[in-house]
């Protein structure tokens, strides 16, 4: 465990870096912010451009970096990439999609390059949900079959579910094929309409605390870790769920121990630009692959000082910039909101949280007149 994850700076570092090596992909996912095109770009950051990156990561101390895409396994410098991670003292997480490529030699190759962490995803509690997610058939046997190659030599696995409208239905079951599973954490993801995912998908604040009480009370029994993804208001239910049990004198349970690996988790108050950073394919810097802001490029300046000193990420962690609930809100500094949904649905970073159904303790909401339309602000498809 780093022992910086409980100290560190927002202001300073992120906690966690993401980059998007390619968007290259052989997937067509029905929810995908990347909008993922089968070839690689021409202008995608290069081998030593890479390197420079992972050193700027590795100067800045971030406890967690993770590779992504599209599909990170389109790249041939992939293992040359993590191999040069390792050197400098970067753990690694990867998100390769569960295609032909995703094989048994390229597990092993990868644990052997010094991946920390392989994170595959399941977005259904069987093939014909998961594969229609994902727009290819045998994706779902795919993402089991490499779970088992991982857990056979050793490499702990991150499973990320996305929930909305086309997959609620199955969240017990999707629980229930999870607790026979060797995970090391489940990260739920929760929808943000944007690239190809559509508003019609997109769940209501009601459902979103449903889905909370189901992975709150699995959090207690369950031999893995689980975090959110864009729903920073699972925090506030947290801490909600908490105080009433100490009321009630019920407590909280003794929880089996959680299997462990290499990358910390993360502390609360990390939200969209505050603790997190998003790296594109040709170097675009945003606060989050699910807000699509640019702060700067990485090939003219360094991810430090674009993380440190762009207007846009310095407002994004000045929670005084809050509008609407959540800036009202008592939970306003370990939630924030979703920045990604709020500009999804209206425009604005800074709106409150389109998915809460929280009100904050006092608020009295501005008259209806008063309130501008909200619409959604990202082109479908785009």
């Amino acid at each position: 465990m780093n022992p910086l994850i409980h100290t560190i700076d927002f202001n300073e570092r992120p906690f966690i870096a993401i980059w998007e090596v390619t968007q290259a992909c052989d997937l067509a996912c029905v929810h995908c912010r990347a909008s993922a095109q089968p070839d690689r770009h021409p202008m995608e950051l290069s081998t030593d451009e890479g390197k420079h990156l992972i050193d700027q990561i590795a100067a800045m101390k971030v406890p967690v970096f993770v590779l992504t895409g599209g599909d990170p396994l389109k790249r041939p410098d992939l293992f040359d990439l993590i191999r040069h991670a390792n050197t400098v003292g970067v753990r690694v997480s990867l998100t390769p999609s569960a295609t032909p490529l995703l094989t048994k030699e390229m597990v092993i190759r990868l644990k052997e390059s010094g991946l920390a962490r392989l994170a595959v995803s399941m977005d259904g509690a069987c093939a014909e949900t998961h594969d229609a997610f994902r727009g290819m058939s045998g994706s779902f046997a795919r993402t089991l079959d490499a779970i088992r190659w991982a857990n056979e030599i050793g490499l702990p696995v991150q499973i990320n579910t996305t929930f909305s409208r086309r997959n609620i239905a199955e969240i017990d079951a999707m629980v229930a094929l999870l607790e026979s599973l060797k995970i090391t954490l489940w990260s739920v993801f929760f929808l943000v309409p944007t690239g190809r995912g559509k508003l019609n998908d997109l769940l209501s604040a009601d459902e979103f605390e449903q889905i909370f009480a189901t992975i709150y009370a699995l959090s207690k029994t369950a031999s893995f870790d689980i975090k959110t993804t864009e729903a920073q208001h699972y925090r506030r239910y947290l801490l909600q769920q908490r105080v009433a049990e100490r009321k009630t004198g019920a407590g909280a349970p003794a929880t089996p121990e959680k299997t462990a690996d290499a990358i910390g988790r993360a502390p609360r108050g990390l939200n969209d630009g505050k603790g997190f950073v998003f790296i594109s394919h040709t170097g675009d810097v945003f606060p989050s692959g699910f807000l699509p802001l640019g702060a700067g490029n990485i090939r003219e300046q360094t991810l430090a000082s674009i993380y440190r000193e762009s207007p846009l990420f310095l407002s994004l962690r000045d929670t005084s910039m809050l509008e609407g609930k959540c800036g009202a809100c008592e939970f306003k500094e370990i939630c924030g909101g979703s920045r990604s949904r709020a500009y999804a649905l209206t425009g604005d970073p800074n709106a409150e949280e389109p998915c809460c159904s929280y009100v904050p303790k006092g608020y009295v909401a501005p008259p209806p007149a008063l309130k501008q339309a909200s619409t959604l602000h990202v082109l479908q498809g785009a």
